[in-house]
């Protein structure tokens, strides 16, 4: 058999990784690993935005990235974009010329859900163990926290402490000094201190330390003895800034395992380790390999297997927003026939166009559980800032934009917040919803006639049964109100009869 590959591209705030999976008979092999050190967010604290040096370094990555997906299907590939493209106020612009370079879509993800894909990679890249785990990823603009017991997460947090962040700050001239490590201790202590009671410590608690800045500093630790090679130690990473501190300067971070790219921000990583070491009270942290870009890949290769985490989050939303769930199964199972229909000629054909549908449908009144007067806007809301997990943000924010248009006014204009790719076919997704949700408006158990919808650029029309549009004189006041907000939209909407 021709084993199925994936891919996975982390675009971190300092490195940039792509790792290569190959499927085959159930199991996953990595056949591929790549590093670049990118130092995206060189800059981003005093600018707000990406220099042009750390964008042409990015762009020239993501290029020879690129050349080895160029023949993968977009749906074996998943880039995403951490704490740097969160947060750079060019992050789309820049993104636009990323994708490009990489030839496949880069989704820009929360930080609590890289923290919850971090948790994914590590958990598959250690022993199963029965206890809490507490996993550490300490990045170039972010450290991300994560409580969890077998596959499910506890706790979720994202900081804004990144080795990158904190060199620049502390350390700018390259100088390591008492003061400076002092005043980076400090900072880290501060961002931590607010989330420590979501992190106690548990008998049965065994903490994990994932990517460069814990890799290295466990590496340099057990090449010069100050570990026995079962874990990073408090005293251990106090003993290590005593050393640099006496080394006096970046340029003179000679040390074994430490490369030189590494030692650049070293120093601003090791102060958030030996703060979270000391605030959470760990004995001792274990290293693991897996990380963000381990749990992408993990996660790809759970879809495939049709066990999707966004499916899971749609049903745990459902539940907690009390969703009718007989009235989400009649309008999505309309919403499924009128895209059938129309899906060649709408451009609404790959697989996501059809689930984003299918969830916007299911979710679609969760803002009743606030108010029923304006609950689009609610659910809208709710949709767009909840921690989903395994939605990324483009997803998020295509998933809020059907659940506002749902009824009333069709905003054209909020379309513009969505990507690119997305603006037209959302549209066209949310006027399949909107006539779902009308013609369910009654929430009635009986089914729906066989009804006839045609969608082409920016004309829809729709042909019912003449008896059944005659019996049900309310539907057809709503589908010709319906013809208006859809004009001002800029759409046309026909409905035709047919005699059984």
């Amino acid at each position: 058999d021709t084993p199925e590959v994936i891919a996975a591209v982390d675009l971190g705030s300092n490195s940039f990784h792509m790792i290569v999976g190959e499927l085959r008979h159930g199991q996953l092999t990595i056949i591929d690993r790549l590093r670049e050190t990118v130092r995206l967010s060189e800059g981003l604290e005093i600018t707000g935005t990406l220099s042009e040096a750390a964008k042409q370094r990015a762009l020239e990555c993501l290029s020879r990235f690129g050349e080895r997906l160029r023949n993968m299907r977009a749906s074996n590939v998943r880039a995403a974009g951490t704490s740097t493209m969160r947060r750079a106020r060019d992050a789309r612009t820049f993104g636009g010329d990323a994708e490009r370079a990489l030839g496949h879509p880069i989704e820009i993800i929360s930080g609590a859900e890289e923290a919850r894909l971090i948790y994914d990679g590590v958990l598959h890249s250690m022993p199963r163990y029965p206890g809490h785990r507490l996993v550490l990823d300490i990045g170039g603009g972010s450290t991300e926290l994560i409580l969890g017991h077998g596959e499910s997460t506890k706790a979720l947090e994202s900081l804004h402490l990144g080795c990158v962040a904190m060199t620049e700050r502390y350390f700018s001239n390259g100088e390591i000094t008492p003061d400076a490590f002092t005043r980076a201790r400090v900072a880290a202590r501060l961002e931590l201190l607010p989330v420590k009671a979501f992190f106690r410590e548990a008998p049965d608690l065994q903490a994990i330390g994932s990517s460069g800045t814990i890799l290295a500093t466990n590496t340099v630790a057990r090449d010069i003895g100050l570990v026995d090679g079962t874990g990073l130690t408090l005293q251990a990473v106090e003993s290590l800034i005593e050393r640099i501190i006496d080394l006096g300067t970046v340029g003179n971070l000679k040390l074994p395992g430490l490369s030189e790219r590494r030692a650049q921000v070293w120093p601003g990583g090791l102060a958030i380790l030996v703060e979270v070491l000391q605030v959470l009270s760990i004995p001792r942290m274990q290293v693991s390999d897996g990380a963000l870009r381990e749990g992408l890949l993990y996660e790809m290769l759970g879809r495939l297997r049709h066990e999707d985490a966004r499916e899971r989050t749609v049903r745990a939303m459902a539940s907690r927003y009390h969703v009718d769930e007989r009235q989400a199964d009649r309008v999505s199972a309309c919403a499924h026939a009128f895209h059938q229909q129309c899906a060649g000629n709408w451009d609404l054909t790959s697989d996501l166009a059809y689930s984003m549908l299918s969830w916007a449908a299911r979710l679609h009144e969760i803002g009743l559980d606030i108010s029923h007067d304006g609950y689009q806007r609610h659910g809208a809301y709710i949709a767009a800032n909840a921690d989903m997990p395994g939605f990324p943000w483009s997803e998020q924010a295509l998933l809020a934009f059907l659940i506002a248009n749902q009824r009333r006014q069709l905003r054209v204009s909020s379309s513009r917040r969505l990507p690119l790719a997305w603006r037209r076919k959302g549209l066209r997704l949310s006027i399949l919803l909107r006539l779902a949700v009308l013609i369910n408006r009654s929430r009635s158990s009986v089914p729906l006639p066989e009804i006839r919808l045609r969608g082409s650029g920016r004309s829809v029309s729709l042909a019912f049964p003449e008896v059944w549009l005659t019996e049900n004189p309310l539907t057809l006041a709503d589908l010709q109100r319906e013809q208006e907000y859809l004009q001002r939209a800029g759409f046309t909407l026909t409905v035709d009869t047919v005699r059984a």
